[in-house]
């Protein structure tokens, strides 16, 4: 089978399409004849050679997929071979075939295409473990996700918005933050020219955010701190910013407040397992009902996984961007 490998860690040109053994599944495995593969963040940094696949992953890139079951393992019997679905993975995804346990399988939605189904494993898992399972979002509290514009920014919106929290965003255009707008958010931060702490205080009257979900990481921690209501939660997904920050324990203990960081990729099976059940228990209605939806930027074929990642790292997209196969 093809399949986007990285023979040496480095640029966009990196990503270099090969022939590499087909893979069989293991005892609760399925394997899926890919239709499309998300493109992650987490892709990027691999390649770069700062985010290794875990044991036992596939070495080439790609942690979501659509497709069609083409096999089963012994002992799977939650799907059928032709079934559509898609499926969070720990790597392995940039390719014509790939196995992943049963457990980590969902079924396309109704109402979403075969393609675009590949832009909701990923970030459903992250939105709702993160913002609902780890943070506790209630309704009636502020949510502040910065990138609002990007694939997870886009779905942490919406999913938010439904659970009756008022969503701040922050995003780098008016563009961007326009769109942020059409999908629920109510205070929307130009981080190019505007302060979000002090946007979001004055829209909050001095409350603040009681759940913020970051991807910057270092740079933006003493600020996160800062923007915190009493008992927020603050949950650090990503590092573009940076790894190492200064955090003012002072400040955090007065605000009574959390520091979650999480990692989805390296969590064990059974927590994932119970992540994947939750989103479709909670999730996959408001996708079939159409008030929530993935929001896609661009499909590239498989063998511009490289234009896709110069893509991403441009940061000019808005929501998710696919590799067909």
């Amino acid at each position: 089978m093809k399949a986007v490998t990285i023979p040496t860690p480095g640029d966009a040109d990196a990503l270099v399409l090969a022939d590499v053994p087909t893979p069989e599944p293991e005892p609760g495995e399925v394997r899926i004849r890919v239709a499309a593969a998300g493109v992650n963040r987490a892709d990027v940094m691999q390649r770069m050679g700062h985010y290794p696949p875990p044991p036992g992953a596939p070495a080439y890139p790609g942690l979501e997929v659509s497709g069609t079951v083409d096999a089963l393992g012994d002992g799977v019997t939650t799907v059928a071979v032709g079934d559509e679905v898609c499926a969070l993975l720990a790597g392995g995804g940039y390719a014509e075939f790939v196995c992943v346990a049963a457990s980590q399988v969902l079924p396309v939605p109704s109402g979403v295409g075969l393609v675009d189904a590949a832009a909701l494993p990923e970030v459903t898992a992250t939105v709702w473990s993160n913002v609902f399972l780890t943070a506790n979002l209630q309704p009636g509290e502020v949510f502040l996700v910065h990138g609002g514009s990007s694939g997870i920014g886009t779905m942490a919106t919406q999913l938010a918005r439904e659970a009756g929290a008022t969503v701040a965003v922050t995003a780098g255009s008016a563009e961007k933050l326009e769109v942020c707008r059409s999908l629920g958010a109510t205070i929307l931060v130009n981080y190019r020219d505007e302060d979000f702490v002090e946007t979001v205080r004055a829209a909050t009257d001095g409350h603040g955010a009681d759940v913020v979900l970051d991807n910057m990481g270092a740079k933006y921690l003493p600020r996160n701190v800062d923007v915190l209501a009493t008992s927020g939660r603050l949950v650090v997904i990503g590092l573009q910013g940076g790894r190492k920050g200064e955090l003012d324990l002072g400040k955090l203990l007065a605000k009574r407040g959390a520091v979650f960081a999480t990692s989805l990729r390296a969590s064990p099976l059974a927590e994932k397992e119970t992540i994947i059940a939750a989103v479709r228990d909670h999730v996959w209605p408001l996708v079939e009902s159409g008030r929530v939806r993935p929001i896609v930027h661009a499909r590239l074929p498989l063998a511009e996984a490289a234009q896709a990642h110069r893509l991403m790292e441009g940061s000019t997209h808005i929501g998710k961007i696919l590799l067909t196969i």
